[in-house]
């Protein structure tokens, strides 16, 4: 939930925001959509843009759900690139239902089984942060004629690079994910249950209600703002469901994946055929160093690595331009 924050936080429009609000009045059907899989789980998925866009698969963030895109994807910027955005919950996030055992392998299988019942025989994928495993997946498993384009997005490194430049907090959660999973999660569920209650105390919810109002201003979007005085507090309202929705069902997804995203991912990165895999990532980004995507980039078969001045969060600043780059692959 902090790493979502701190997105909104870096200088990225509140557009995206606005949007939501209209969004979860006009089409709140596309936000909430579940498909129900071969073994019986729900997989929960919101769409953004245009139905008969080009269909780019989302997936979101470590700890997050389908509604990221509200907060990173204005409307205005995909209808710009002739976007279908798919954004899909993984196992025991938002609408999702858990998958026992579950590895970063089984992904590909869950987004085969939502492009079916879509219709759609041809889609890109682009993960962003702890996304980024599951796009390579994608890459791996899926047949190379099924996908348009291979993106990640400020990518969660893999561990098997080294963890000289992880910071020792993420070392610490890796090794309770691993050694002592179910003390983690009770203690995660503990500090969401204080997070909770604390958000809807007068003092912070001021206090967010403040930042909105500062970056209206800065975006000039105060005046039209100004005659709904319900309105800073029903995206309060919007930004809050988007930075909890991932621990709607608790804690328990955020230690698997923990555990996932920092053991080996279940596959060699030289047998990664699909031609080519887009990575952009900060050479400032604490989350994720990047040592570790240039270790990943110099092993896959087919790969462009651009590096940006950035860290985990400032990057969204380059969105635009990344999704040009991503929708001349879709288009070739």
């Amino acid at each position: 939930m902090n790493s979502a924050l701190k997105v909104y936080q870096s200088g990225f429009s509140l557009s995206a925001l606005n949007t939501a609000k209209t969004a979860s009045k006009s089409a709140n059907t596309r936000l909430h959509q579940t498909v129900t899989l071969h073994d019986g789980r729900i997989l929960g998925f919101a769409e953004y843009g245009s139905p008969n866009g080009l269909p780019l698969l989302f997936f979101h963030g470590f700890p997050s759900s389908r509604l990221e895109g509200l907060g990173v994807l204005s409307g205005n910027m995909i209808q710009r690139h002739g976007l279908r955005i798919i954004a899909p919950d993984r196992p025991g996030f938002g609408l999702s239902t858990p998958q026992p055992q579950r590895r970063i392998m089984d992904w590909p299988a869950d987004v085969r089984a939502l492009t079916s019942h879509l219709g759609l025989s041809r889609f890109a994928v682009l993960g962003g942060s702890g996304g980024g495993p599951y796009a390579v997946a994608c890459a791996y498993s899926l047949p190379p004629e099924m996908l348009s384009a291979v993106g990640v997005l400020a990518g969660a490194g893999p561990w098997e690079a080294g963890t000289q430049d992880v910071q020792i907090y993420r070392r610490v959660a890796s090794w309770a994910a691993k050694n002592c999973p179910s003390v983690l999660t009770t203690g995660s569920d503990m500090l969401l249950w204080i997070l909770r209650h604390a958000v809807e105390t007068g003092t912070v919810a001021r206090r967010i209600d403040n930042w909105l109002e500062s970056v209206d201003k800065s975006e000039n979007t105060a005046a039209e703002n100004m005659h709904n005085p319900a309105s800073i507090k029903e995206r309060r309202e919007e930004l809050l469901q988007i930075l909890f929705e991932g621990f709607s069902q608790g804690s328990a997804a955020f230690v698997e994946e923990a555990r996932l995203l920092t053991n080996e991912w279940g596959f060699r990165f030289e047998d990664v055929s699909y031609d080519k895999i887009q990575i952009w990532h900060g050479t400032r980004d604490a989350n994720s160093p990047v040592t570790m995507m240039r270790y990943m980039a110099g092993r896959l078969p087919h790969c462009v690595l651009r590096e940006y001045d950035d860290d985990h969060y400032t990057l969204v600043r380059h969105l635009n331009e990344i999704l040009e780059e991503i929708g001349e692959e879709m288009r070739k």
